[in-house]
């Protein structure tokens, strides 16, 4: 039976490599559509909770992976052997940047490597992890072709960029539409099938993988540059004295023409300030410096600096350095009521601010524990007491559930609310608060 046809009867078996935000999701999503799920980690710790139904990721409901686990469905390794029992491949690794914003892609070769060891015909290779146009057909399809297999004809090979958001109420795996381009008509083909068979979302063909790779990077490209944008008002609407966040309200009022971002200590995340940087990187190639991109993410990375710099004029005021103040960071996770700590700006306005000698706490109701600099440290319990000893309140994270917004209004004696949700959690205008600043 050809793979086309054992994807349409669910028969076809799935692997998903690397079983984190994105692969356990969607490791999830194939087992409840009825496919029969192998994952593969390099991490067995990872590997032992899956087996034994324990959730770790935030947007997977808990009992669903329990049953899933329970009946079979789903199963987790560290052995690689088991991708020669598998009709598809989605590799779900990470594409970080190193410390020169310069691609690594480690992860996503070291995939391949291992799929192409136990390569067999009629099998599936799915890249989902973010990159640049090209990672697809130039660095993939050499290592698959290498076992003499070619793509097209005795296997297939494509591009679905993942487009997961943590957090995010409404769309999920299931039901955000889907990218594909493959490196043939039939390759595209067959992977439209698969997630066709999976998702309750449009799937999107497009003409190659490249164009699949340059979709997701404008995606975030155009977050970044928004971003940027708002975060560079909010510093000049401070200089003029001007509400950066009425401004903001007041022209998404317009109906046309305008969405909104909004200003913060910096980005954060797996997707917007890693994967624009791709292209800035695969531009050089063709002798193109992608300006706008390169600086926006200057601004955005400006931003803890920014915060650090407001917060030192804001104890000035009251005649304290910033130097011994007690400071509690009010969330650490880069974005509000998840867990993920993924290049958050919460701890670069930490670290900024134990540079100039400020003594930092933090409470996040969802980060329990953080690793730093070599040690455990512990969220720390807010009280009226505890309120009063600090110098300073920041909030950083726009955590909407869990923090009492009142006990913090009604016993800190300085709050710098770097995201705007003091006011609106307390249901008040910004000026009836006192002690309170905004970005």
């Amino acid at each position: 039976m050809a793979l086309i046809d054992r994807i349409k009867d669910k028969t076809a078996k799935i692997g998903v490599i690397g079983l984190g935000y994105v692969g356990l999701p969607l490791a999830v999503e194939k087992a409840k559509a009825g496919f029969s799920v192998l994952g593969f980690d390099v991490q067995q710790d990872k590997c032992d909770k899956i087996n034994r139904g324990e959730n770790y990721i935030g947007d997977i409901v808990p009992e669903e992976l329990e049953d899933f686990v329970s009946k079979g469905l789903i199963k987790a390794t560290t052995n690689f052997d088991g991708l020669k029992d598998c009709d598809v491949v989605a590799i779900c690794v990470p594409t970080p940047l190193d410390k020169f914003k310069q691609p690594d892609l480690s992860y996503v070769e070291a995939s391949t490597k291992e799929v192409a060891k136990r390569l067999h015909k009629d099998m599936l290779v799915v890249l989902e992890s973010t990159t640049y146009p090209g990672t697809t057909e130039e660095i993939l399809k050499p290592l698959l072709e290498a076992s003499a297999l070619k793509v097209g004809t005795d296997i297939y090979l494509a591009f679905s960029p993942e487009r997961v958001d943590p957090g995010n109420a409404t769309y999920k795996t299931h039901n955000t539409p889907k990218v594909v381009g493959g490196c043939t008509a039939q390759c595209t083909e067959i992977a439209k099938t698969l997630y066709e068979s999976v998702l309750d979302a449009p799937v999107f063909v497009v003409s190659s993988p490249k164009e699949a790779e340059a979709t997701k990077i404008l995606e975030n490209t155009f977050r970044i540059v928004n971003c940027a944008l708002a975060n560079e008002m909010a510093i000049l609407c401070h200089k003029m004295g001007i509400n950066v966040w009425d401004v903001i309200k007041a022209a998404s009022t317009k109906p046309f023409g305008f969405v909104p971002f909004y200003p913060g200590p910096g980005i954060g995340g797996h997707c917007i300030p890693l994967d624009p940087f791709y292209l800035t990187y695969k531009a050089r190639e063709y002798d193109y410096h992608t300006r706008l991109i390169e600086l926006a993410g200057e601004i955005n990375d400006s931003m803890p600096d920014h915060v650090v710099e407001r917060l030192m004029d804001l104890l000035n005021d009251r005649s304290k350095p910033l130097r011994g103040s007690r400071v509690l960071l009010l969330g650490v996770a880069y974005k509000g009521d998840i867990d993920d700590l993924r290049e958050s700006p919460s701890l670069k306005v930490w670290k900024q601010l134990e540079r100039k000698g400020a003594v930092v706490s933090y409470h996040d109701p969802y980060c329990p524990e953080v690793d730093w600099k070599g040690e455990k440290v512990s969220s720390v319990d807010i009280t009226e007491k505890s309120l009063k000893e600090y110098d300073a309140v920041v909030i950083t994270t726009a955590h909407k559930h869990k923090v009492d917004y009142k006990l913090v209004a009604d016993n800190s004696s300085l709050v710098f609310d770097t995201k705007n949700v003091l006011a609106p959690a307390l249901k008040v205008d910004p000026s009836e608060l006192e002690n309170a600043y905004l970005l």
